[in-house]
């Protein structure tokens, strides 16, 4: 964290050159549309199948890159088949940074997704080679020249703990707390900014499902000092821990017609990232991810519907000022 012209606390890199690197995992989305999901035990029929690059991880470190113009680094696992040959030519496509991710002996990860007409996905995922995934001298090299470090709960804990103790002082750790589960107080203790939809911060609280976003939020502010709650369709809520109290801020959301919700989240975690990167406060690095995530839901895929920074900012800068001309 660093520390504001008032004195207060603020997750802000000032003067950042904007690096990020993405610690996560990658995936190969097996897709079906459905005409709904599927409950226990039925069989529905669905469209054609579509193979497309995917993985919290790959998708975020895109959203980075592509949609938020940073000098991004992914660091990740992949196995020796042609699902990551797809990844790997994704990420480039992306502009991302590929030279640090390793090649194992396992699968590459794969995530089953069936989407409705309304764009919901449900998504499982066997991990593969993200299982494998570590943080070596290399990466830890390139973990200390970044302003911003990015993880997910799809790789191993021991490798989210690793990054942290990569990282340089002044750099900031956001993570991605999904998919849901516990996290240890050491991990806690690392983090600058959390990241998390409303089921993931009751996860996480132990509150009802009921619970108020403002007070899901006041709740993680004891463990950590800034959090964002992301709220879909009715934007997010930033909330920050200062010295006179706690700060929330709501960032609406940008009203499209969504086709496809997959990777979204992570386009909206990625621009994130690399708004922090250059030294944007986090209320403003929430609107540039909100268009960014606005802009990912038109479209169907993950990586495939990463916007570009351009776009971005347009709609950003639209949202801002809706009386403007255009």
């Amino acid at each position: 964290m660093s520390t504001t012209a008032d004195g207060e606390q603020g997750a802000t890199v000032p003067g950042g050159s904007g690096r990020v690197v993405v610690v996560g995992s990658a995936n190969v989305d097996l897709v079906v549309d459905v005409p709904r999901h599927p409950g226990g035990g039925e069989t529905i029929l669905g469209g054609e199948l579509r193979r497309n690059p995917g993985g919290k991880g790959a998708n975020q470190a895109v959203g980075a890159a592509r949609a938020g113009g940073a000098e991004t680094t992914f660091v990740g696992a992949l196995g020796h088949d042609d699902a990551a040959d797809l990844l790997l030519a994704s990420l480039h496509r992306g502009g991302v940074r590929t030279d640090l991710v390793e090649r194992v002996d396992a699968a590459t990860g794969t995530a089953l997704i069936t989407v409705s007409p309304d764009g919901e996905n449900a998504i499982v995922v066997a991990p593969g080679a993200n299982s494998h995934v570590t943080v070596g001298a290399a990466q830890a090299e390139r973990i200390a020249a970044a302003d911003v470090v990015l993880a997910q709960l799809e790789i191993p804990l021991d490798v989210v703990r690793a990054a942290a103790a990569a990282r340089r002082p002044g750099a900031l750790l956001v993570l991605n707390a999904a998919p849901s589960r516990d996290l240890p107080d050491d991990v806690w203790a690392a983090l600058d900014v959390l990241v998390v939809n409303e089921h993931e911060a009751a996860d996480l609280t132990g509150a009802t499902g009921d619970t108020e976003p403002s007070a899901l939020a006041g709740l993680l502010l004891e463990r950590v000092p800034a959090v964002v709650v992301t709220l879909g369709g009715e934007g997010s809520l930033v909330a920050e821990r200062r010295p006179a109290g706690h700060l929330l801020t709501t960032v609406p959301a940008i009203a499209v017609e969504a086709v496809d919700t997959t990777g979204a989240g992570d386009t909206f975690c990625g621009v994130l990232a690399a708004a922090l990167a250059r030294g944007a406060d986090l209320p403003d690095a929430a609107r540039l991810a909100a268009a960014a995530g606005a802009l990912a839901v038109t479209r169907p895929g993950a990586q495939d519907a990463v916007p570009d920074a351009a776009d971005v900012v347009a709609l950003a800068e639209r949202a801002a000022n809706p009386d403007r001309p255009t």
